[in-house]
């Protein structure tokens, strides 16, 4: 399996933080938020990775990762999307060469977790899988809908409710098998004008080959002014837990 992490977009909502580098590259606690979704998929045993960015400060990745090789990357590569406002799903078609007919784990690079996802990518066979956080401010987020009578089946994904129908976000962590680009090429953009990742999960959903995992241990993005403190004062705690 290879890795995507889809670190594009013009990081608006971190104004002015972002009028001088990419979000992703942004410090969270000691190191740049590029660096914990690396790790999380370096983690599960994953060395081929492919970033997908955007804007007009992509070129300031060379100089933070290099080549990869201190994290223990066989192979780094990075492709451009043109729209930064594209969309998730949009960002994750470039991957589609790169993927060359493999699985692909995928994460956005806003996202922090010390979830360790190794057992789902070594299980993972076909279809998709997404992985799912219980929050607090779920109109934030894709919800997962559970069917009334077996609460462990998603009937589908809605983004960003007003009225959410459980607390459990869809996190920007995926797994997909190779159909995942055919499935993209498949839809609309939404009223937006996003090509959107719900879409593509709840296509997997309408085929009965989507399938979902709680996840274990700390998780959040970290793209608003908020949720970037929250993340950085999680792993500054861990951090200093860690080395006592």
């Amino acid at each position: 399996m290879k890795g995507v992490i889809l670190a594009g977009g013009l990081g608006t909502r971190l104004y002015p933080l972002t009028y001088v580098t990419n979000k992703h590259l942004l410090p969270v606690y000691d190191q740049p938020m590029i660096y914990y979704p690396i790790k999380t998929l370096v983690k599960a045993g994953i060395t081929e990775i492919l970033i997908v960015t955007s804007g007009p400060h992509v070129g300031h990745f060379l100089g933070v990762l290099k080549n990869g090789k201190e994290f223990g990357l066989r192979h780094l590569e990075y492709a451009y999307q043109e729209k930064p406002d594209g969309g998730i799903a949009d960002a994750l078609s470039l991957a589609e060469s790169f993927a060359d007919g493999e699985s692909v784990a995928v994460i956005l690079g806003d996202n922090t977790t010390d979830a360790d996802i190794k057992e789902a990518v070594s299980d993972f066979k076909e279809g998709a899988m997404v992985f799912l956080k219980r929050v607090e401010d779920p109109k934030r987020f894709g919800i997962a809908v559970f069917d009334e009578e077996d609460k462990t089946k998603i009937i589908r994904i809605d983004e960003k409710p007003a009225n959410p129908q459980s607390d459990m976000a869809v996190t920007g962590l995926y797994l997909y098998d190779a159909s995942v680009f055919d499935c993209i090429k498949g839809i609309n953009p939404s009223a937006r004008g996003e090509l959107e990742i719900t879409d593509v999960n709840n296509k997997y959903i309408k085929n009965n080959s989507l399938r979902w995992a709680e996840l274990d241990g700390f998780w959040s993005d970290a793209g608003t002014f908020e949720s970037l403190y929250q993340a950085g004062k999680f792993w500054a705690d861990k951090t200093k837990k860690d080395t006592k």
